[in-house]
Order: C-alpha cells, then sequence, then structure tokens
C-alpha cells in the first residue's frame, strides 16, 4: 500500500484553513493553583512470555512480529527506524483492523500523517485519537497542524487533543477484540537515535491506559463533534441529575 506522495508546499495545498480558536498562550494545562488528579495503582503481576529483538527497519519488524494473547515483544530499533511506518506496516501485514486507536506523541512528521490517512481511508482504522504536545502544536501550528486537520479529519474518524504531554504510545483495540499497547522512547518519525518500545497484547494495561488518556481527549479535543443518541442522553441525564 503505497503513502500519498509527500514532496509538496503543505501551506500551498491548504489555503485559506480555519484553525480552531486555541490561543497557545493560553495552554496552561496544569495551572500551579489546580490540584492535577494523580491515581496509584498496583499492577497485576502477570507472567507474560517476552522476545527480545533488534530491528532496523519498520516493514520487516511488522512482518516477522506476530504477538498472541498475552505476550510482549522488548525492541531496540536503529536511527533509521520509523516508528510511525510500523503501525502502517502491521496492521497491514496481518490484516487488522483497529476499531479504536489512541496515539500520543511528542512530534510527527508529514509522512505519518499521509500514512494515518491511508489506514483511514482503507477502513484500518474506525476511530483515531491523537493526542500532540503543546511544544509541537507552537512549532507546528503554521506548518503541520493546517495538514493534520486536512487529512485526517476524515469521516468524522478523528480527533485531535492538545496537552502537557511527553508521552509516547501507542492503544489499539481490534476487531477480534485483542488490545494491544505499545510504549517506549520512539516518537513516529525518526530520531536518527537508538531507540526503544515494547509492544504488548495485555487488556489491563490497555484499559488502564485509555482510561487516561481519554480523560486527556474530553479535556483537551480541538474537534467539536455532535453527541447523537444515547451518549446525548446519558450525558444530558447525567448533568440533570448531577449524577
Amino acid at each position: 500500500m503505497n503513502s500519498k506522495t509527500t514532496n509538496h508546499d503543505i501551506l500551498g495545498d491548504i489555503g485559506n484553513f480555519d484553525l480552531p480558536d486555541v490561543d497557545i498562550n493560553l495552554l496552561d494545562f496544569v495551572p500551579a493553583d489546580e490540584v492535577e488528579e494523580t491515581r496509584y495503582t498496583l499492577p497485576k503481576v502477570t507472567a507474560m512470555k517476552s522476545d527480545y529483538i533488534c530491528y532496523d527497519n519498520a516493514k520487516k519488524l511488522a512482518k516477522d512480529l506476530r504477538l498472541d494473547k498475552g505476550q510482549r515483544s522488548e525492541v531496540f530499533v536503529s536511527g533509521a527506524f520509523i516508528f510511525g511506518d510500523f503501525i502502517e506496516a502491521y496492521l497491514t501485514t496481518h490484516h487488522v483492523k483497529a476499531v479504536k486507536m489512541t496515539i500520543t506523541t511528542l512530534s510527527m512528521s508529514q509522512e505519518n500523517v499521509d500514512s494515518l490517512r491511508t489506514l483511514l481511508e482503507f477502513g484500518y482504522i474506525d476511530e483515531l485519537n491523537l493526542v500532540i504536545s503543546v511544544y509541537f502544536w507552537g512549532n507546528e501550528r503554521a506548518g503541520l497542524i493546517p495538514y493534520i486537520y486536512k487529512e485526517l479529519d476524515y469521516q468524522n474518524k478523528f480527533q485531535l487533543a492538545v496537552a502537557s504531554i511527553h508521552t509516547k504510545t501507542i492503544t489499539f483495540e481490534t476487531l477480534g477484540g485483542r488490545k494491544m499497547v505499545i510504549h517506549g522512547s520512539a516518537n513516529l518519525r525518526s530520531s536518527g537515535n537508538i531507540e526503544q518500545f515494547t509492544i504488548e497484547e495485555n487488556s489491563e494495561l490497555y484499559r488502564f491506559y485509555n482510561e487516561h488518556f481519554d480523560k486527556i481527549i474530553d479535556k483537551y479535543a480541538t474537534i467539536r463533534k455532535p453527541i447523537r443518541g444515547a451518549n446525548a442522553w446519558e450525558i444530558f441525564t447525567r448533568k440533570y441529575f448531577n449524577d
């Protein structure tokens, strides 16, 4: 599957693109006088089969990597490894459909955006949530941010949140019910440095990550979406009855 051609002027392709009315100077997400919610949990000790591998190419790793339920792999990758390419390669190589995918990253590239658009367009991802850092928003507001909205806000499948984060995680649930978690040092784009990450099928960890990242997405989402049907009624009754 080929991603879109990337050699073009981003702003020239977009023209007058209205960004959400977000003032980067006001993005103080953890005020000094606000008590930030912290939740400590005692993780369950679970025996998991682990593999330890080194790779320099995302497509080769995706082809060779097969995880059964309750398995994990610890991976070291070279500076030439593009983490964002691994997502597309893994889903397409193994014919995996992600019902929901949440990505948190400090930074990303235009090629990463094109890859995610391809996965959305060809039905490999039903719902995509992307949480980016305030640092990235500030540096790319006139560059890659408009391109992200243009390409990924596709058929109401996408949400972009901006928060004070430094996490690099990917969680996704497959159509078959597997709950995958990828976490480590690597951003989506290549950094030129040796990186490491862990990929595991772990329902407990998936729920833990999603519980907290869903709160961030709810609070700092930048795309307004209509609330329909049962969800609208649930929110209405919760607010009306203060529950």
